[in-house]
Parts: C-alpha cells; sequence; structure tokens
C-alpha cells in the first residue's frame, strides 16, 4: 500500500528553520520524482520543490529559492525539505506527493499520491 507521511511542522519565529519529512511506504523514493506543495488558507496549492531521481535534479519555486533545500535519504525511504530564513508568508499545510513518474512538476494536478499534511506556522 502507498503511503506518505509528513511531519516536521511547527510554530517557529521569523528568520528560524524547520526540517520537514516526508516517509514513503510502499514504493521506493528513488524511483520517482517526489514534490512538496504547500497551501495557505484561501490561496491555491502551490508547488514548493521537487526532486527527481535523474541526475538528483531538483525544482524550487522563486519565493524559497536559497531558503529551502530539498534532499532524499534512500536508506530511510525520505524526502527532506529544509526550510531557512523562514518567513510569515511561508505560513501553510505542508504536502509531500508523488506522480510515480521521474518528471518534477510544479502542478498539484501533475500528481496522484498525496500525504495529509503538516501544518508550519511562521508567527511571532
Amino acid at each position: 500500500q502507498v503511503q506518505l507521511v509528513e511531519s516536521g511542522g511547527h510554530l517557529v519565529q521569523p528568520g528560524g528553520s524547520l526540517r520537514l519529512s516526508c516517509a514513503a511506504s510502499g514504493f521506493t523514493v528513488d524511483y520517482y520524482a517526489i514534490g512538496w506543495f504547500r497551501q495557505a488558507p484561501g490561496k491555491e496549492r502551490e508547488g514548493v520543490s521537487c526532486i527527481s531521481r535523474a541526475a538528483g535534479s531538483v525544482y524550487y519555486v522563486d519565493s524559497v529559492k536559497d531558503r529551502f533545500t530539498i534532499s532524499r535519504d534512500v536508506a530511510k525511504n525520505t524526502v527532506f525539505l529544509q526550510m531557512n530564513s523562514l518567513k510569515p508568508e511561508d505560513t501553510a499545510v505542508y504536502y509531500c506527493a508523488t506522480n510515480f513518474l521521474d518528471i518534477c512538476s510544479s502542478r498539484s494536478g501533475d500528481f496522484g499520491s498525496w500525504g495529509q499534511g503538516t501544518q508550519v506556522t511562521v508567527s511571532s
């Protein structure tokens, strides 16, 4: 059974850091693209980052470049999102997803398997 479980969301002050985890079961994260998305209240789900198997290529939305880093630990079958210099506008529920392809995309409609999400709140 395919399952994605996010964790690591928390309340953090502006400028702080968090590391989100996406633990996969039922498939191997090294074989497929894994994306991180976020959805703030009243807004559409936004593609934040993605990592694909091919050459470990990655994607970041412009608003998180140089602040967020996506990585993959094959031994743990987990994908991480390290988030530094957090801003209030990063507040959202963060989801990980896979499309069972080796192609990254920023569009949520291209992904069919999702985790339940983890809340990130950046506030003083």
